[in-house]
Order: C-alpha cells, then structure tokens, then sequence
C-alpha cells in the first residue's frame, strides 16, 4: 500500500500555458538586461537551478552566489506577476484522482517532488487553488540535481511517516523522462502522464509501472493498494 505520492508540477499537476518560460525570460530582461535566451532552451522535466545556470552561459552571465540569489529574488515577483494572468489549468483527472487518494482507506501522504523551488512551485499552484493539499516534498531549493531532489523528498517522507518508510511504498507521479529516472534513482514507483513534456510513446519505451494518456484513465486504487 502506497504511503507516500509525489507528484511533479509542470505538465503533471497543472498547465500554466508558459508562465514559468515567460517568468524566466521577464527576469532576465530586468535583472540582467538580457536578450530573450529563453527560447532556446528546453523547460521540460528541468530544475529551476539548472534552467538558470544554462542561461547565464547563453546570456555570458556569471554563475555566482549573487547572481542566482538576484535572479530568483527578482523570478518571484515576475512568476506571481505572470500567474495572476495566466489562463492555464489543472491537468485533465488530476483533480479527481486527488480526491479518490484523499478517499482510501488509508490515504497517503501527498508531496511534491518538482524542479521548480518552493516559492514557485506554492505561486503556480495557488493559483488553481492545489497549493495546501500538500504536506511535504522536495524542490529546486535542496539541490540542481533531480535525483538528489528526489532523495531530499524521501528523506522528508521518512521525517514525517517514520524511518520504515521504503522506496516500495513511494509512488512518483510526472510526466517527463526526468519524472522516471529520479523515481527509479530513489526506488519509488513511477505513474507516468502524457499530458506535460514528453508524448505516451516517448514515454512507454522507459517502463514506467503505469503508463497513462492523462489521469482519467487510471484510478487510485489501481496504483495505491
């Protein structure tokens, strides 16, 4: 029986119809007077630190301390500004299945697992009201890397519901390769959607423990007992 369900946010949870690359792209243009690099970069399944990294190359930006620290005190502002505008959405049967999970008999817990930091990740879910569902999680805040995000969430997760918690009773929910490799990094199960980054054949070939057009097509039961 699952105990823990992380779910990724961009493309699993909701749709912000380009808030965050948008977001991005306003930062840079006040913060650093840059041109609109953004264009060039693939968002999909990537860390909010990573994302801002490959940047600064494009842009000639040195990556220190101070610069991170100034874009993403500037990022904030702009994600929140953006979001207030945004007419995105919650992914098709991701508020249902929420629901069914909140209504097993033991329902797990409910985390994030996400590459976007905390802040952001709290802007762009309140804004289709699916922020305080979650009580735990790991971001962009505790490491660039995915899979160390990962492990910063299990680690919580253990925090939280005891030190016998097992990668066996995590399930991963995302919609990009990423989603799959750090899942399979920390041994948790993942459910894989089609619905965000990547398409249902480019995610089938990965062997994901369950493999969906959008979550519509699979219950809670299915993945939980």
């Amino acid at each position: 029986m699952a105990r823990l369900v992380l779910f990724d946010i961009d493309g699993t949870l909701v749709n912000t119809g380009g808030a965050g690359r948008n977001a991005f792209a306003h930062t840079f243009a006040v913060a650093f007077q840059s041109g609109d690099g953004v264009r060039k970069v693939n968002f999909a399944g990537r860390t909010d630190v990573s994302l801002v990294r490959e940047l600064f190359g494009i842009h000639g930006i040195p990556a220190t301390p101070e610069n991170f620290r100034t874009f993403f005190d500037h990022y904030v502002f702009c994600l929140d500004h953006v979001m207030q505008a945004a007419e995105g959405n919650a992914c098709r049967g991701v508020c249902e299945f929420i629901h069914d999970l909140l209504l097993l008999p033991e329902p797990p817990m409910l985390g994030l697992l996400t590459g976007n930091i905390r802040l952001g990740a709290e802007i762009k879910l309140r804004r289709y009201g699916l922020w305080d569902i979650f009580e735990t999680g790991g971001f962009a805040d505790d490491h660039e890397d995915r899979n160390q995000i990962a492990v910063a969430a299990f680690e919580r997760g253990r925090l939280l519901l005891g030190s016998d918690l097992s990668p066996k009773d995590i399930i991963v929910i995302g919609d990009t390769p990423h989603d799959v490799r750090c899942a399979e990094f920390i041994g948790a199960k993942i459910l894989a959607v089609a619905t965000g980054g990547s398409k249902y054949h480019e995610l089938k070939p990965l062997a994901p423990n369950w493999l969906v057009h959008d979550l519509t097509e699979i219950s809670a039961r299915e993945v939980c007992l």
